[in-house]
Formats: C-alpha cells, sequence, structure tokens
C-alpha cells in the first residue's frame, strides 16, 4: 500500500483537531452530532481547537470535512525546531561568518577571519542599532537568568504545555541572543540588533515539541504586541490552513516574518517558511557555501545566513539541549537554519529603525534586493546572503 507523500510525513498531535466553521454559530451544533464539544478560538485565525478521542483524529476530520457548515478541518500537526547536529563540538569563538570579535565595555573589536562571509552587522551599527524595534521569537522561552538577553524581553507569554514560561530548552534562548543579546555590556555576545527588544512567545515546552495551534497563538499574540519582525526558527512537514491564516494575518497587520527553511537537506517544504508572506532562510557556513544539512531551493528559500556554529546565549540553569548534547550553560555554539533565520530577523529589524516610512513590503524588499550575490544563488535560495550594512544603507568596509 502506498501513501501520498504528504501524508506519510504527517505528525499529528493525538487527541485535538482545528476546525473552522463558516458561521460559528453553527459549530456547538455540528461538533454535537459527532459527539464533541466547541473549544478555543486559535488566534486570529477564525479556527477552533476542538478534543477529540485518541486514535479518532482523521476519521473526525474526514467527517467534518463533508460537513457543509465547515470550512475546514485539519490536524494539528507537531512542530519542532529546526536544529541541526545538535552534537557537534562545542566551540568559543563566532564561527558563523569567518571572523571573530571580542566584546569589551569600551568597544567591540573585529578580527579578520578566513573568509568574507559574514553580514556586515558591525558596519550596520554606524546607521542604527536597532532603535528599540520589537522582535517576537516564538520558540521554546527566552531564559530569565541570562543577564545578556533577559533584559531585553519586553513582554512573555506561555502557550506551550510546559508548567512554566521559562526556557528549559534552550533553543529559544540561543535565537534570542542571536537577534538582539547586548552588545558593549562587557560580557557574552553581541546581537546582529543589539538595541532590539524581545517579545517572547514560547510556544514550544521543553523538550522542543509544539503544535500548528500554539504557534498560531503564538503569532496573534505577537502582532497585538506591537512586533514589527516574527521569528520563527521551527517547522512543520505538512501544511496547515490555521498556520497559514496566522501568518496572512500578521502580515496584514504590518509584521515581516522570518522561519527556518529546515535542516533536512533536500527541497523538501517546511512550515511556516514555505509561505509566501515569509521570509524562509537558508543556511550558510563562514565559507559562504551552503551548509551542508541546509534545506535548500530557489523556488521558496528566500534569503541564506550563517547558521553554522553560531555563537549565542543560552539559559544559566539546567536546560535539555545541554542536558542531552553537551552545551554549556551561558554560551555556547549551535547550527541550524535556527540560527540562520535570526540573523536574518534581526537584519530585518535593523532595516525598519532605519527607512522613514517602512513598511513590512519595503523591508523585506530591501532585506532581499541587498543580500550578497554568492554561490547557490538561483539554484539554492532566490536571493542571496543577507547583508545587514547594504540593508541599512551604510557604507561598506
Amino acid at each position: 500500500m502506498t501513501t501520498s507523500n504528504a501524508a506519510a510525513q504527517s505528525s499529528p498531535i493525538a487527541g485535538q483537531i482545528m476546525v473552522k466553521f463558516h458561521d460559528d454559530r453553527a459549530a456547538a451544533g455540528v461538533l454535537r452530532q459527532h459527539g464533541l464539544s466547541d473549544g478555543a478560538s486559535i488566534g486570529s485565525t477564525g479556527a477552533h481547537l476542538i478534543k477529540v478521542p485518541a486514535g479518532k483524529e482523521l476519521q473526525l476530520i474526514d467527517a467534518l470535512s463533508r460537513n457543509p457548515a465547515v470550512e475546514y478541518a485539519e490536524p494539528d500537526e507537531l512542530v519542532t525546531a529546526a536544529t541541526a547536529d545538535p552534537y557537534f563540538p562545542r566551540q568559543y569563538a563566532l564561527q558563523n561568518d569567518g571572523q571573530s570579535f571580542t566584546n569589551t565595555a569600551s568597544a567591540l573589536t573585529v578580527a579578520a577571519g578566513k573568509a568574507d562571509a559574514d553580514v556586515d552587522a558591525v558596519e550596520a551599527w554606524t546607521v542604527t542599532t536597532g532603535s528599540s524595534t520589537r522582535v517576537a521569537i516564538i520558540d521554546s522561552g527566552v531564559a530569565s537568568d541570562n543577564t545578556d538577553i533577559a533584559p531585553k524581553v519586553v513582554a512573555r507569554a506561555n502557550f506551550s504545555d510546559a508548567a512554566t514560561g521559562e526556557d528549559n530548552y534552550g533553543h529559544g534562548t540561543h535565537v534570542a541572543g542571536i537577534v538582539a543579546a547586548t552588545a558593549n555590556n562587557g560580557i557574552g555576545v553581541a546581537g546582529v540588533c543589539p538595541d532590539c527588544t524581545i517579545l517572547d512567545a514560547k510556544v514550544l515546552n521543553d523538550s522542543g515539541s509544539g503544535s500548528s495551534s500554539r504557534i498560531a497563538n503564538g503569532i496573534n499574540w505577537a502582532v497585538s504586541n506591537g512586533a514589527k519582525v516574527i521569528n520563527m526558527s521551527l517547522g512543520q512537514r505538512v501544511s496547515s490552513r490555521t498556520l497559514e491564516t496566522a501568518v496572512n494575518n500578521a502580515w496584514n497587520a504590518g509584521a515581516v516574518i522570518v522561519a527556518a527553511a529546515g535542516n533536512a537537506g533536500t527541497q523538501a517544504q517546511i512550515y511556516p517558511g514555505a509561505y509566501p508572506n515569509v521570509i524562509a532562510v537558508a543556511a550558510t557556513d563562514n565559507t559562504d557555501a551552503k551548509a551542508s544539512f541546509s534545506t535548500y531551493g530557489a523556488k521558496w528559500v528566500d534569503v541564506a545566513a550563517p547558521g553554522v556554529n553560531v555563537y549565542s546565549t543560552f539559559p544559566n540553569h539546567p536546560f535539555y539541549l545541554g542536558t542531552q548534547n553537551g552545551r554549556s550553560q551561558g554560551y555556547d555554539v549551535a547550527s541550524g537554519t535556527s540560527m540562520a533565520s535570526p540573523i536574518v530577523a534581526g537584519t530585518a529589524a535593523l532595516a525598519w529603525s532605519s527607512h522613514a516610512g517602512a513598511t513590512n513590503t519595503s523591508v523585506r524588499a530591501n532585506v532581499e534586493s541587498t543580500a550578497e550575490n554568492i554561490i547557490g544563488t538561483g539554484t539554492y535560495w532566490a536571493h542571496g546572503r543577507v547583508n545587514a550594512c547594504k540593508a541599512v544603507g551604510c557604507v561598506q568596509p
């Protein structure tokens, strides 16, 4: 027996489905016919999260989909963090761009490396450092005990099934630090957009998994709290109408949306990255080559950014990626399109703050049109490896 590729790759959450009705007034009656009760709304998507008997998800989706009162019914897909090769050796030099830096209270010293494969963020800071632009990190949370990133968080919300909003997985803290870790404070690292602020939407639990509905709720919350840029270093293997609606609502509300392309090393599409209103990001290494693990394909992957051995913040308490994979508390490297995506999100935030009258449409066009035409452009990704300096209009080194 054969199945479709989408069906083979589907990973639905047991015991719940997502349903949208043409008219919510019909919801209770339709659901009652199947022994179900109405559930919570999912952000601004119009869909509802409906509890169902485990094992009956697909059967009920099929039955509900045939009812003319139902616009659609679909699984609530499993979502995981987009981190590649979590067992790579620890390293302590910033290697994502062929350069190294020493962050001191007085200056950020940049040393030339082996390749000019960086995004020229330091040069971009001569124009802007972010001006408190709000970047939403929809992930596993941002640790409250790392002083290089915790003070940048201006609002927190927990949409996961974890008991608290603390980042006990580690992924979200690493991603947030890449965007907005404090520069020139005498400790740790500097983010691409060091004066940006962070909206912390925890949608992944303490083992790094979540669902389509939780992400949709996180997106809606981020927009409601003034996010100019939304970063999602996560993905699911099949599309979701509910998740796409949340993405489109955020775009229509004026946010730039950035997501990891995935780490399968193939051209298989990952969502939300593959949605048209999302900037999908592949990963490069410190020689400007495509990372071996990075998903690719110029038909849907928009840009690339460094994603190999990126040094950033981690929680200062025990966390899953540390206890399972040998990460250091405080700071360490990680690889994946998860790390490339926040570099692009930080670049987009810098562009927001440097152009008068900027809109999400102009910021996205600016980030993509100024990307470096490296090898693989037009094949692996559409526009090239991002360059923050060009995106903000500074003078290149």
